[in-house]
């Protein structure tokens, strides 16, 4: 299947995608991910791998259109994980925890 990716063309195929993936250690997710085999990947991380390309001149919605388009599971964050991105860690903690209950 033919696809573009970062301006690109490329002719993947599902198979040629997971003899790519094979022996690639997944990252932590924290984003995006697109499920391949038994292990979900970052997104970003399988468009490096399957393009050769670096991460920067590409978006992981275009990797998750070119994956899914292939077959693949693709998972996107929740719109309320997506906000405290900019947060640090002590916040994040809190608005995983919720609001206390006041009695």
């Amino acid at each position: 299947m033919r696809c573009v990716i970062a301006r690109f063309p490329f002719d993947l195929t599902k198979s040629g995608v997971l003899e790519s993936m094979k022996g690639v250690k997944p990252e932590q997710v924290t984003g995006e991910s697109v499920i391949i085999g038994r292990r979900a990947y970052p997104a970003k991380q399988v468009g490096q791998v399957i393009t050769r390309q670096d991460r920067r001149d590409f978006s992981a919605d275009e990797v998750l259109r070119a994956m899914t388009r292939l077959g693949f599971t693709c998972r996107v964050l929740p719109r309320a994980a997506v906000s405290t991105r900019g947060l640090s860690p002590l916040q994040q903690a809190s608005a995983m925890l919720g609001t206390p209950l006041t009695v």
